[in-house]
């Protein structure tokens, strides 16, 4: 009786050390899934705003530090973009790469958009660099290849962008979707330059918006990049968050690629913090009532787009644009920032209540 029971223990001793492998199994395979998720924001304008020593503030009204606030909140990634020559001294290669390494330094991955122009680069200006403008074709590849490589070389970002909202082709008028096969020959010299340099660098190829990406993405057939990557704003992209969602889910299943919302923003108020314009002024530009122009409305907003970027094995997650753009050039400034009333600080520079939602649940 005793032998009976023995092994009667050792069966239950057995059983429970299974149960408690299976359990961690699934836990580890569930915190994998997690942490490949990307939460991040863009953030390209805040080595010049950290110029003039802006204090931030938590919900509470106590200082923090910007960038480990971030962090501290479930931010993981960050998203710059690189100008070639800029007017200015801002979103060179040289800021870039020194922000990049600080942001390493704390722990952030570094998502690269490659504007391949020396200013805004959107689905209405794709201009050739002041540099590149006099060169033939096949010149124009040669230093895209050239330029990407040192990017990637240089700074090993885990993701990059080849281009950035790239609708109408990159480098007008060489790189038009007029021009397909050269507009689709200089995004192949971008992705192999990527490719040749670091094996490990993710490449996102950024369309903007939900109407007529199925159609690009179709001609993008052939290409070797890895995610496919949607702006979403309502002003411009439309009021259908259950639109936004099953785009993704159908971009992924037709072309067997991951993907992600590249850009998002939301406003917190229609209120002004200086004398600049702002881009979004009135409720019928945002999805209303169910997301108000309130604090609250803003982390409602994101909320849905946090779970709907990352619900899916194949929705690798979002990014927040503009979210260090306050009126950082004073109340009266004309040349100031037009997103102030969508950055994730409010006019005092406190923290708001949507930066709970940048935690991957």
């Amino acid at each position: 009786m005793k032998a009976i029971k023995n092994i009667y223990l050792i069966y239950l001793l057995l059983f429970s050390l299974l149960v408690s492998c299976k359990d961690s199994t699934e836990n580890e395979v569930e915190e994998e899934e997690t942490t490949n998720k990307i939460s991040a924001v863009d953030i390209s304008n805040y080595p010049e705003i950290e110029l003039t020593n802006p204090v931030f503030y938590n919900e509470e009204g106590t200082e923090i530090n910007f960038l480990s606030y971030l962090s501290d909140h479930g931010v993981n990634t960050v998203r710059l973009r690189l100008w070639v020559d800029p007017v200015s001294n801002h979103s060179t290669f040289d800021e870039v790469q020194r922000f990049s390494q600080e942001l390493k330094g704390m722990g952030f991955k570094i998502w690269l958009t490659v504007h391949y122009s020396d200013t805004w680069a959107d689905p209405g200006h794709q201009e050739t660099p002041e540099r590149w403008k006099n060169l033939s074709y096949e010149a124009l590849k040669d230093s895209v290849y050239e330029y990407t490589s040192s990017i990637v070389n240089t700074m090993s970002p885990e993701y990059i962008q080849v281009g950035n909202e790239i609708n109408t082709g990159i480098l007008h008028p060489i790189g038009t979707l007029q021009n397909m096969e050269q507009f689709k020959g200089l995004l192949k010299s971008g992705i192999k330059a990527v490719r040749d340099q670091n094996t490990n660098t993710k490449i996102i190829l950024h369309y903007a918006g939900i109407e007529g990406s199925d159609w690009f993405f179709n001609e993008m057939y052939g290409l070797d990049y890895d995610i496919i990557g949607l702006s979403y704003y309502p002003l411009w992209h439309g009021k259908s968050l259950s639109n936004l969602s099953s785009t993704l889910s159908s971009l992924a299943s037709s072309y067997d690629k991951d993907v992600l919302v590249a850009e998002t923003a939301y406003a917190f108020t229609l209120g002004w913090n200086d004398w600049t314009n702002n881009i979004i002024g009135s409720d019928d530009q945002l999805i209303t009532p169910d997301y108000p122009s309130s604090a609250e409305g803003q982390k409602a907003f994101i909320k849905e787009i946090r779970t709907l970027s990352t619900a899916k094995e194949y929705t690798l997650g979002f990014c927040y644009w503009g979210a260090e753009l306050i009126a950082w050039k004073g109340t009266e400034a004309t040349d100031g920032s037009s997103w102030e009333n969508q950055a994730l600080f409010d006019f005092d520079n406190k923290a708001l209540p949507v930066i709970e939602e940048f935690k991957i649940k």
